[in-house]
């Protein structure tokens, strides 16, 4: 349990200058606003600022990081106002406080939408104030280590929006050590069987792997003396979560996972980590592929240092990692260690080009309004891995493994987007979904009358060129809604012996253009075209002593003109749509969705309404203004169809295990497919009827405890 003192005691140590007073008063300040409140654990709500500041001394930051991590919580769980906490501890703190502070009392249609504006907040003071994302990490840190507190569902919500954004924000900032304690703790509680297993692995053979890492830290030691090189020696066991990575991403076996330990050679100068490379060289046989030069070119978080992967002592790979002590420092503590700040309070120009992702990052939220799409895209920016490519002058561009000319065009400038119809890559032709890498160098071919294909959405990585497309095509598609809407009002006008051309240029028509929320004639109009909005909604405007039963009447008539006028029965569904009744429903076979996942619905022209999972890739793809609230019945009867891969060593009587535990587990199988590896092991694709997630994750923890079973996960189809 941390104290007070505890944290004065490290800023003191660390920092002799500075300014105690202002840690001091705001511990005080929220000792006496949080006085009375205990957190779920029982604990004085007192003991999570506190932990949350010490976590900040220890990463060396400044007494008004820490005074901030002191009050973080107390705009939003307590009397404490903005006002107050300016006038006590000054406009830099209290901007720092605002930044964290959630967004929880003002009204959003769900709690997706309130998470995305929370951290749409976050994103913005952290481009003014990196502090903020500090102590939002330390913060969430904490919550973590005490996450058992939480009812289950609340622990994999947590967990997973850690896993997705607070965990990479970590690796981008460079603190390595908690990004790997956020993706252990996520791990633990989204896959609770996986993390047991792997940990019991690591344990198992624990003094063997002691034994091996005392005698290569020995040899290398050894070596490094023979060459007058003072170095230190470290090695460690690499975190359960990476484990887990490598064996899903390569389809690798436990034992096959080679880099479980790595070691790092630390020392004092740049020129003593080359030859401290040759030594390792000379030393043990490396694998080419494996080698990584990050000191000549420094990762956009600052990290420098040489990888290099060796056939060590007993024929394993090794992996080393070499570097100076300042290296080390920056690869503990990323960008705190760089926290220096001049006199009028500006943070060093060089850490701020450093870090120049994240107003990039904030530049291509901006104009993003649905909610599922932005968190979507919060995730692509954070996508850690990058390629270097040149343009055809020499300039060097960063972008997103995976990124294709198309990514390209869309950095260079919007309109070479937008005209791009072909490129060439050193030289040669290459479809535009060619995937770039590091020395590429890449010529767009542009063409004037040439407009982005919607095709683009399937294979683009970066933020900027996935929302550019969509802005065209909704732009397209509300040209197409806008005429069709027209046409609907004018027979719904003419019918009630109005004329709509005339009232559109009446007084009347702003004030019934304000009562449906628009800003614009052209947006009423466009929502009467996409669905949203009927026709005799706005003529009601104009007739306000209509039979309100007229009103209801041909909502859902409507809907089927815009979708080609659906013939078809609708079948019983077990799903809801906002709004209308006795309406045609499909699932996307893309995402499967099944009772329990978060849904949205998309109008479709011709087949109703198409229900997708919340997070399916081609839901995000369509446009928002077809969007419409679904939900799922609270009385369910049916199963549905869910697509799992089973992968294991192969053994006699592993299918015939596989479908025993399936049928106790009263689903049923739908397909199987199963194919036999090079390497033993077998991949099994399935596909199961089920009643819901829970149903679905009874079954994946079930199959996970077969024998020799490795992996159990559900699949995006």
């Amino acid at each position: 349990m941390i104290r007070i003192n505890d944290i004065l005691d490290k800023v003191a140590e660390t920092n002799p200058e500075a300014d105690l007073d202002i840690i001091d008063r705001a511990y005080i300040f929220s000792a006496r606003v949080h006085d009375g409140q205990t957190r779920l654990s029982g604990e004085p709500y007192l003991m999570h600022p506190l932990e949350v500041a010490g976590l900040l001394a220890d990463m060396n930051l400044d007494p008004v990081s820490i005074a901030a991590g002191l009050l973080h919580d107390v705009v939003e769980d307590t009397h404490a106002s903005p006002e107050e906490i300016e006038t006590i501890f000054g406009r830099e703190v209290q901007h720092i406080v605002s930044g964290v502070t959630k967004i929880s009392k003002l009204p959003f249609s769900s709690s997706q939408a309130r998470q995305a504006e929370s951290l749409r907040k976050m994103l913005l003071a952290m481009a003014d104030d990196i502090r903020v994302v500090l102590i939002k990490l330390a913060d969430r840190l904490h919550n973590m280590r005490t996450l058992q507190f939480h009812k289950e569902s609340k622990q994999k919500l947590i967990a997973q929006e850690t896993l997705d954004i607070y965990a990479p924000i970590a690796a981008r900032l460079g603190i390595y050590w908690m990004k790997n304690e956020l993706e252990n703790s996520s791990f633990k509680y989204l896959m609770p069987d996986e993390y047991d297993r792997i940990k019991e692995r690591v344990i198992a053979d624990i003094k063997e792997r002691e034994a091996y890492i005392e005698e290569v830290k020995g040899i290398i030691h050894e070596k490094m003396d023979a060459h007058q090189m003072k170095s230190e020696v470290l090695g460690r066991y690499k975190n359960y979560y990476s484990v887990y990575q490598k064996m899903v991403s390569q389809n690798l076996a436990f034992e096959d996972v080679y880099d479980i330990i790595a070691f790092r050679i630390i020392l004092d100068t740049i020129p003593q980590c080359y030859e401290a490379l040759g030594i390792v060289h000379s030393l043990w046989k490396p694998i080419d592929i494996k080698f990584k030069d990050y000191i000549a070119r420094p990762k956009p978080n600052m990290y420098q240092s040489l990888h290099t992967t060796v056939i060590g002592p007993r024929g394993e790979r090794v992996e080393i990692q070499i570097r100076t002590h300042d290296m080390d420092q920056v690869a503990k503590s990323g960008i705190a260690a760089h926290w220096h700040y001049k006199e009028g309070g500006e943070i060093d120009e060089n850490v701020s080009k450093r870090f120049a992702w994240i107003q990039n990052l904030v530049d291509n939220q901006e104009n993003i309004g649905n909610p599922d799409e932005f968190l979507e895209n919060v995730r692509i920016d954070l996508y850690p891995d990058e390629v270097y490519v040149f343009t055809p002058h020499g300039e060097v561009k960063t972008l997103p493994k995976g990124a294709t000319p198309v990514d390209f065009a869309f950095m260079i400038h919007t309109e070479v987007g937008n005209q791009c119809t072909g490129a060439k890559v050193n030289g040669r032709m290459v479809p535009l979904s060619h995937e770039l890498v590091t020395g590429d160098t890449v010529d767009i071919i542009t063409s004037k009358n040439h407009y982005p294909s919607k095709d683009w959405l399937n294979f683009v990585k970066t933020v900027k060129a996935r929302s550019r497309i969509r802005q065209w095509i909704k732009t397209q598609e509300k040209n197409r809604s806008l005429t069709l809407g027209r046409e609907m009002c004018e027979k719904a006008f003419r019918k009630h012996r109005l004329n709509f051309h005339t009232l559109l240029k009446s007084p009347e028509m702003p004030a019934v253009v304000e009562h449906f929320g628009f800003k614009s004639t052209d947006d009423l109009i466009a929502s009467v075209g996409y669905g949203k909005t009927t026709p005799l909604q706005v003529v009601r405007r104009f007739l306000p002593k209509m039979d309100d039963a007229e009103e209801d009447i041909p909502r859902d008539s409507i809907l089927n003109r815009l979708m080609g006028r659906v013939k078809k029965k609708p079948a019983k569904t077990e799903i809801l749509v906002k709004g209308l009744d006795d309406i045609l429903i499909r699932f996307g076979k893309c995402c499967q969705p099944v009772p329990g996942d978060p849904i949205i619905g998309y109008i479709t022209r011709g087949y109703g309404v198409t229900v997708h999972r919340a997070n399916c890739v081609n839901a995000l793809k369509m446009s928002p203004e077809r969007q419409i609230e679904v939900a799922w019945t609270e009385e369910n009867k049916e199963t549905y169809p869910v697509k799992i891969l089973v992968i294991s060593y192969d053994r006699v009587g592993l299918l015939a295990d596989i479908a025993t535990i399936i049928s106790k587990s009263d689903a049923n199988i739908v397909s199987v497919n199963t194919s036999t590896k090079e390497n033993q092991m077998v991949e099994s694709y399935l596909t199961l009827a089920v009643s819901s997630t829970a149903h679905l994750n009874r079954v994946l923890s079930s199959l996970r405890k077969i024998h020799m079973v490795q992996d159990v996960r559900r699949l995006n189809v």
